[in-house]
């Protein structure tokens, strides 16, 4: 199964956006799903930090992976962008099929 899910998370629900429609327009995502709000934990300089982020996940093909993490790279304005892959087990296989057509250089 070559889809992935690549989970990335965001200062805010405007960077979200703007790094979302980013990676649809330049076919490295066929899709973003963008969450409300999220409340995150985490070590950062030593300590444990508490931050509002928001959440998306593009859909994808692991084939785009790289490329879709150094655009997200290039424009997230964090130091240490979270941006992981998740893979797709399985899925409708109609949904999968309009998945990498649309995750693949136009």
């Amino acid at each position: 199964m070559d889809a992935i899910l690549v989970y990335i998370t965001a200062s805010n629900a405007e960077e979200a956006e703007r790094i979302g429609r980013m990676l649809v327009s330049r076919r490295l995502a066929a899709c973003v799903n963008i969450g409300q709000g999220i409340r995150s934990l985490y070590w950062w300089d030593g300590a444990v930090q508490s931050d509002s982020e928001t959440a998306f996940i593009a859909k994808t093909v692991r084939g785009r992976f790289a490329e879709l993490a150094q655009a997200v790279r290039e424009v997230h304005s964090y130091e240490t962008p979270c941006i992981v892959a998740l893979p797709v087990v399985d899925g409708d296989p109609d949904f999968l099929d309009w998945l990498r057509d649309n995750a693949r250089p136009g």
